[in-house]
């Protein structure tokens, strides 16, 4: 993890979250930046030719449910440290410690707070990256299941509430979205990122998270800043 410190400093990063507004970008604008992908983006790779430069995954269920996926690609994969139970040890993996002080991560060799969502795991390591612009696409921060916050629940058949209708689906266990301290998380990397002069936005097509600027993805990929 020391070694990916400062390692992209003056460049942007497009974090690509999970959710059903994905389908809707262009992601053949990303070819040229560095991406963040989530937890089972795999299951984007039969529709698309995207492929993200890395991807994040800290949720247990999510881990053991891709750990198949997770063991075979070459892609740079920063994974929970509960990963060494079913992911092998190899150059392209990196095993991150999770705390639960609710702070923000600027340097990521000791611990990250997983903040209630893979989204803000993604928004530290790309500070700890030195990126000092970022953007988020596909973050709907709206779910078609409903219920307690972090309750772990049995999926239905079919998943309404990601970009693949397979992502959580045919009795697959999953923990609902605790979407207030997500946003929560969202605040103060907002915070953190002004604070040492650099942005974060959400390029997301719809959805329900305002409290970031909006950026339409074209003109953020385009920019100079």
């Amino acid at each position: 993890m020391r070694s990916w410190k400062d390692r992209f400093t003056e460049q942007k990063a497009i974090i690509v979250c999970n959710g059903p507004s994905l389908l809707q970008s262009d992601l053949t604008l990303l070819d040229s930046v560095y991406t963040f992908g989530l937890n089972k983006i795999n299951l984007l790779f039969d529709k698309s030719a995207f492929r993200p430069s890395c991807i994040v995954a800290v949720n247990r269920y999510v881990i053991e449910q891709n750990k198949d996926f997770y063991n075979q690609t070459d892609i740079q994969l920063f994974l929970d440290s509960y990963a060494t139970k079913f992911v092998r040890s190899r150059r392209n993996v990196i095993y991150t410690h999770s705390t639960r002080q609710k702070t923000m991560a600027r340097d990521c060799s000791i611990s990250i707070n997983d903040g209630h969502t893979v989204t803000f795991v993604a928004m530290q390591l790309a500070f700890h990256m030195g990126f000092d612009s970022v953007a988020l696409i596909g973050c709907d921060h709206n779910f078609v299941a409903k219920g307690i916050p972090n309750q772990t629940v049995v999926s239905s058949e079919k998943d309404d509430s990601h970009f693949d209708s397979n992502y959580f689906a045919g009795g697959m266990k999953w923990q609902l979205p605790d979407l207030v301290k997500s946003e929560l998380s969202y605040a103060l990397a907002k915070e953190i990122y002004e604070a040492f002069d650099r942005k974060i936005f959400n390029a997301t097509e719809g959805g329900q998270l305002e409290l970031l600027p909006r950026i339409r993805l074209a003109d953020f990929v385009h920019s100079t800043r």
